[in-house]
């Protein structure tokens, strides 16, 4: 009986050695990878990474992890436009199937989703509406866009006639993805003094796209949805890199 004990102390304090290894081992490879993410993707700091499964050193020997998971607080991504950039908040990416090089020094994953939000006043930045002459002397610019509701984005215009300010309107307009691009499109057409203006000439002014060249991972743009403080996109990818 005694020699039974001695036994299953020791495989308990082994067990619990094993453990403790195993989370030291994970916390420096998330660190490891969030190091390489930083100077990859070139962040202005570190994002979070978590690899999920345990225990994480048979994953290790296998090559393959169940899991692992990318928060990025900013990002800054392509648009498009030469040096133009864009700000993307709150990046959420969970990777499944993360097949690890032989070196360790990369990974890439045979999947990927993720979420993230992208503020209104930096869409509206992005975008850079100009003022653009509508017909009928009236000059009109999109100047604010907000949450409206429903699914709906609220699109401000500000437009003079000849010179004159006009009386701010607003339409309401959907969201959507189209080619890799971020699109609003209004759902009806805006009336100035009472008049409705030439479609072909007004939307050019309502409906704005932003392209979103370049996301972590190069994962891609999947679909959009109006939120309270922006616009919500969700995004996927497969054989998405994750380091290195």
């Amino acid at each position: 009986m005694r020699a039974l004990r001695i036994l299953l102390i020791a495989v308990v304090i082994l067990g619990v050695l094993f453990v403790v290894v195993d989370r030291v081992a994970v916390h420096f490879a998330e660190e490891q990878a969030a190091d390489r993410l930083r100077t990859t993707e070139n962040l202005a700091s570190a994002p979070d990474v978590s690899v999920k499964g345990f225990p994480f050193l048979t994953q290790l020997a296998s090559g393959e992890l169940d899991g692992v998971e990318v928060g990025i607080k900013n990002y800054e991504a392509a648009t498009g436009n030469g040096a133009q950039k864009i700000r993307i908040d709150d990046i959420k990416v969970d990777m499944k199937g993360v097949r690890i090089s032989g070196d360790h020094r990369s990974a890439t994953a045979s999947a990927a989703t993720g979420t993230a939000t992208i503020a209104y006043d930096e869409l509206l930045k992005a975008a850079k509406p100009e003022p653009t002459p509508v017909g009928f002397g009236v000059t009109a610019q999109v100047v604010g866009l907000s949450d409206g509701g429903n699914g709906k984005i609220k699109v401000d215009v500000a437009a003079t006639l000849l010179g004159v300010k006009l009386p701010r309107i607003s339409v309401l307009s959907s969201v959507m993805v189209k080619d890799n691009k971020v699109r609003l499109e209004a759902d009806t057409l805006p009336r100035f003094g009472g008049v409705r203006l030439v479609e072909n000439r007004i939307r050019p002014v309502t409906d704005l796209q932003q392209a979103i060249d370049r996301l972590p991972g190069e994962v891609r743009l999947d679909s959009v949805r109006a939120a309270k403080d922006g616009v919500e996109i969700t995004m996927k990818g497969s054989n998405v890199r994750l380091a290195g």
